[in-house]
């Protein structure tokens, strides 16, 4: 049985505005296909002989790299009601589709909590929180279980985050692309864990929960010094043109300072922490406990890192 508040007699996607201060319906970008795809026999059929292989995906994100996709910007920006004023460049300025969607904003479009302490969110888009990594959680489906072993395919990083804490942060092709690291430190090298391209919207998510620890991924650990370890995993899905890393990595980063970025497709990062090392806002841990996405921007306060410098 699907949760709730989640899910109604339309599959409309609910989450929680912390803005607004209310719960708002999302508007999916494709929503009849991602439908047919995930809940047809037919369109099962084709999602495991096209849609979830990395062919298809690097074929769309070509032709969102072409010219005459730019065609497709000033539409996308009056149909989804996207603030231009946020925009590096004006709307007329994008060459193409992909670079729109990239795109880098204004520098006070985003601003970093300023505590020492404070841990922040990682990017745009509708967040879920799993306190407990060994604890079973009411998202997709109830009593699902996040298999961390399938996600990370490193025994010694299991073992190290044993009832650490993960949050997932969902992005919708409306959002800023971008993603930032949550707190300061030293990162490694991205490492890359291949998988398929399943999509990574809700609509598939309630069809096959595994999708977050199974499509290809990247893997960053973050030295934090006095706040431990945190890993970082930016998601592949569905026409995810490319995931680009623009950090350093080994040379040390500030709270909210870029990664990375994806190319056309809404996708995921995932980031998770030792046991007891976060002190998570009480608007997410509600809405999480509801099994109901939060959504809220890079560089706010999402909790505090314990042991991190004040």
């Amino acid at each position: 049985m699907q949760h709730e508040a989640t899910r109604s007699a339309t599959d409309r996607i609910v989450f929680f505005n912390r803005h607004s201060g209310q719960e708002e319906t999302e508007a999916v970008y494709g929503e009849a296909f991602l439908k047919w795809t995930y809940q047809s026999a037919v369109g099962r059929l084709a999602l495991h002989a096209l849609a979830k292989r990395a062919l298809f995906s690097r074929w769309y994100g070509w032709r969102m790299d072409q010219p005459a996709s730019r065609a497709k910007v000033a539409p996308f920006v009056e149909k989804y009601g996207l603030n231009e004023a946020e925009f590096a460049l004006p709307t007329a300025d994008f060459p193409t589709f992909n670079a729109f969607f990239s795109r880098a904003l204004q520098p006070t479009a985003r601003p970093i909590d300023a505590a020492p302490e404070s841990l922040v969110f990682p990017a745009d888009g509708r967040h879920l929180l799993i306190p407990q990594l060994n604890e079973p959680v009411d998202f997709w489906v109830k009593g699902l279980r996040f298999d961390v072993a399938a996600l990370l395919r490193d025994e010694a990083l299991t073992r190290r985050f044993a009832g650490g804490s993960m949050l997932i942060s969902r992005l919708c092709p409306v959002d800023y692309h971008r993603f930032h690291f949550p707190c300061a430190g030293v990162p490694s090298e991205a490492r890359r864990l291949d998988g398929p391209l399943f999509s990574v919207s809700p609509l598939a998510l309630r069809a096959r929960p595994s999708i977050l620890w199974e499509n290809v991924r990247y893997l960053t650990e973050l030295d934090a010094g006095d706040g431990g370890r945190v890993l970082y995993l930016e998601i592949g899905a569905t026409c995810v043109g490319a995931v680009r890393q623009t950090y350093r990595p080994g040379v040390a980063v500030a709270k909210g300072e870029e990664k990375g970025l994806f190319l056309f497709g809404g996708s995921s990062v995932i980031t998770l922490f030792e046991a007891g090392r976060v002190d998570w806002d009480n608007d997410l841990r509600r809405c999480s406990a509801r099994g109901m996405e939060l959504y809220a921007r890079m560089g706010e306060r999402v909790g505090r890192l314990q042991g991190a410098a004040s």
